[in-house]
């Protein structure tokens, strides 16, 4: 039995890397029917494509969301840093499909203001060879730590992430998370919104902001790269999932409809015709 949400939010997938944990995200976008789902920036990695790695799991994940908007879920793609060459389509619609670059939702009264959080990052706005060589790092970064896992899941020791003890052992790291957070907070009071929520910065987070000037508060939806987390929002409520820390079965998909054949057909033409743009 699929749950119902209202809303899903989503970000930094990063479809294209060793990174990516697209069979869980596919389990869990299989367990659930929303209203509406926000892809918040870095869906796919377009800074580390590669021709000869885009597994079948990864494209699953694109068929996925396109069955979802077939079926009258509402899909907004807002643009991050790693599919910025998107935002060239800022505010085309496609069916049930839109590409922007922020959002602004009316949720039960309340203003959410959503976006990635890029803007923010000096590192991509004013040397992104920077930028691009740090997620290159980080991708290599993941796949010696699942290599490192997977013995120590052998030897029945839990596992261990190398990058998060690099954040939390590196003040800079710690530095930078504030500052995103409370600039985010600080605008996002300025304009009287209720909620904020960003993507980015791979630190999942629901946590109430006060300031002299006001309060709002502040979300983050993680990542599936580590995380594995995703907002959810019903009756009035946000909530943290965090796929690690639930027992899942796999949950079988629906059979396609001709439509859906039609839609994925579509997608991977679009596809071959990006690839050779790039």
């Amino acid at each position: 039995m699929k749950r119902k949400v209202e809303l899903v939010v989503i970000s930094d997938v990063h479809l294209g890397t060793y990174g990516c944990h697209a069979k869980e995200l596919l389990n869990y976008l299989n367990s659930i029917k929303p209203k509406k789902i926000i892809l918040n920036g870095d869906i796919i990695d377009i800074w580390q494509f590669r021709k000869r790695y885009f597994p079948k799991a990864h494209l699953l994940i694109i068929k996925k969301i396109l069955s979802l908007a077939t079926k009258g879920t509402k899909v907004y793609y807002i643009t991050g840093n790693h599919d910025e060459q998107l935002r060239r389509f800022s505010n085309t619609k496609m069916g049930n499909i839109q590409i922007i670059d922020k959002l602004l939702l009316n949720l039960d009264g309340k203003k959410a203001w959503f976006f990635h959080g890029d803007v923010f990052d000096a590192s991509v706005q004013h040397a992104k060879w920077i930028a691009k060589l740090g997620g290159w790092g980080y991708d290599m970064l993941i796949l010696l730590n699942r290599f490192i896992n997977y013995f120590l899941v052998k030897a029945g020791k839990e596992k261990y992430s190398l990058s998060k003890k690099i954040k939390n052992g590196v003040k800079g790291a710690i530095k930078f998370i504030t500052n995103f957070e409370e600039t985010a907070t600080d605008l996002a009071i300025a304009n009287d919104f209720d909620f904020v929520v960003c993507g980015h910065i791979h630190q999942p987070c629901i946590k109430d902001v006060k300031t002299p000037k006001g309060s709002c508060t502040y979300l983050n939806s993680g990542d599936w790269i580590e995380n594995l987390t995703a907002l959810e929002y019903s009756n009035e409520r946000w909530t943290l999932y965090n796929y690690q820390d639930r027992k899942h079965l796999l949950v079988p998909e629906e059979p396609e409809t001709d439509t859906e054949e039609s839609d994925f057909a579509t997608m991977m033409v679009a596809m071959k015709a990006f690839k050779a743009t790039l």
